[in-house]
């Protein structure tokens, strides 16, 4: 399976803040913080939102259905 963008958001392993103001390669964001990067959008999200661009927050004690994360092997 590939391309599962907008089933679930997907837990990221970043903390939530501001990247440099110069390009990267894979940036990492902060090494800490309060929100963990959530990526990719859900089932009920609008189109723009389902992309692995758009970035938000959320606190990794906060369960709902539309969090979900992604095992590679």
């Amino acid at each position: 399976l590939y391309d599962m963008s907008g089933n679930v958001y997907e837990w990221c392993q970043d903390w939530l803040g501001e990247y440099g103001k110069y390009a990267q390669t894979n940036p990492t964001g902060p090494s800490w913080g309060t929100y963990r990067v959530v990526r990719g959008g859900d089932w009920r999200s609008l189109t723009e939102f389902c992309l692995v661009s758009y970035r938000l927050g959320s606190i990794p004690q906060h369960g709902v259905d539309v969090l979900g994360l992604r095992l590679a092997l």
